[in-house]
């Protein structure tokens, strides 16, 4: 498995909060804490994806973690974990922290990032050199890119644009919706959407096909390059969260 197994979602989780005003008075559908886990298949190899997305004082926090699985683990070892804060805020989900770790690939890269709307501007360590960017617009880290797509699609749709800080790199993702079409994944049959993003100039192709029963989760998550498909992720388990789970 490399860095780019990491499944830009949810993909990015204690709460340090930056200064950021409170939760919005934007009356919108609220995301639903949960989690959820997949079975992956990059090429040959085999592994997990577990998530958790939870409320929190602040906002909301997600975490993901992809490990190997199986004879996949003697090629793979390591995991890639990706903690993630975010706020509601006038409508839109914005970050305010991202932490990642990924111990699969060569580099074994470390990225930690603090968004300061006030200031408009993002900081941080990445593989412990000073990384500092001005945020223009709204912009998401991997992890919270997936929840700000679900939250859109719960109140109205998706944009036709999003930005991605991935490490130093700002991106420039294109939505398409592809229509929706019936989904069987081992944890059930279902009706989804398909919403496509891929970054300007890029072959890869990141298809998220998401079921609105279950807040426009993505129960089959795909990546095409060139046309090939690299890697997909099926839901295999399911489970809202109440207080005091």
């Amino acid at each position: 498995m490399s860095r780019s197994l990491n499944l830009k979602i949810s993909s990015i989780l204690s709460l340090i909060c930056l200064a950021l005003p409170g939760m919005p008075a934007f009356a919108g559908s609220m995301l639903t804490p949960h989690v959820a886990e997949y079975e992956i298949r990059i090429s040959v190899l085999g592994g997990k994806l577990q998530t958790q997305f939870e409320k929190t004082e602040h906002g909301y926090f997600a975490e993901s973690v992809i490990e190997a699985t199986g004879m996949s683990r003697m090629f793979a070892g390591g995991s890639i974990r990706e903690k993630s804060w975010f706020s509601e805020r006038e409508g839109n989900i914005l970050p305010i922290q991202y932490r990642s770790a990924d111990t699969i690939s060569k580099e074994h890269d470390i990225v930690d990032l603090d968004f300061n709307w006030n200031a408009r501007e993002v900081t941080g360590l990445i593989n412990g050199e000073d990384f500092q960017a001005s945020l223009d617009g709204e912009v998401h880290d991997r992890v919270s890119l997936q929840y700000g797509l679900m939250y859109d699609l719960m109140n109205g749709g998706e944009r036709e644009r999003y930005f991605l800080q991935d490490a130093e790199e700002l991106k420039h993702l294109s939505i398409s919706n592809v229509g929706t079409r019936s989904v069987t994944v081992p944890f059930g049959k279902f009706d989804a959407v398909g919403i496509q993003h891929q970054r300007e100039g890029s072959s890869r192709v990141t298809t998220l096909w998401c079921v609105e029963e279950l807040g426009y989760l993505p129960v089959i998550i795909e990546q095409h390059r060139k046309g090939k498909l690299r890697l997909r992720a099926l839901l295999t388990k399911y489970l809202p969260l109440t207080a005091g789970t």
